[in-house]
């Protein structure tokens, strides 16, 4: 069989192969957020503002991709769960920023720390050059996914 004779076929693979990874992060991401009585939204909002630190709610939004308004629910969220806190910007006192008020909670660590080991277990099995790849794969699908997820919520095509 010739290699275009397979393309369909490879291209169908490939489809039901994201589909089901995505269905395993966003499954995996409401657990995990179901740890800290949170969605997966609410808590990979959390996650950034962790990992980047104190931002307004502008940058959140468009880190995001959500609307300024669903941004000021999820922040609403936070801050009642004790998990965020807004505070005046040290740069501009008319400014105001999230910042996370609480290290990740010691559930979430575990069951981070056990994905991460299996996730180690798993690149193991592939070469250098195989992970580069992948990396790229991964990079490039998301680039697809936040410029899909900002026009969608923006109302503009991509």
């Amino acid at each position: 069989m010739a290699m275009d004779e397979r393309a369909p076929e490879a291209a169908e693979a490939g489809a039901r192969l994201g589909r089901d990874l995505s269905d395993a992060v966003v499954l995996f991401h409401e657990a995990l957020g179901s740890l800290m009585g949170l969605s997966a939204a609410d808590h990979k909002a959390l996650g950034i503002v962790r990992r980047e630190g104190p931002m307004s709610a502008r940058e959140l939004a468009e880190r995001t991709g959500l609307t300024a308004g669903a941004v000021t629910g999820l922040v609403d969220r936070l801050v009642a769960a004790g998990l965020a806190r807004r505070t005046p910007d040290p740069a501009d006192r008319r400014r105001v920023v999230i910042e996370a008020t609480v290290p990740a909670d010691a559930a979430v660590s575990e069951a981070v720390g056990r994905m991460v080991a299996g996730m180690a277990e798993v690149n193991s099995h592939f070469t250098p050059e195989q992970l580069r790849v992948v990396a790229e794969w991964v990079e490039r699908t998301t680039a697809v996914l936040r410029e899909q997820a900002h026009a969608i919520s923006h109302g503009s095509p991509a």
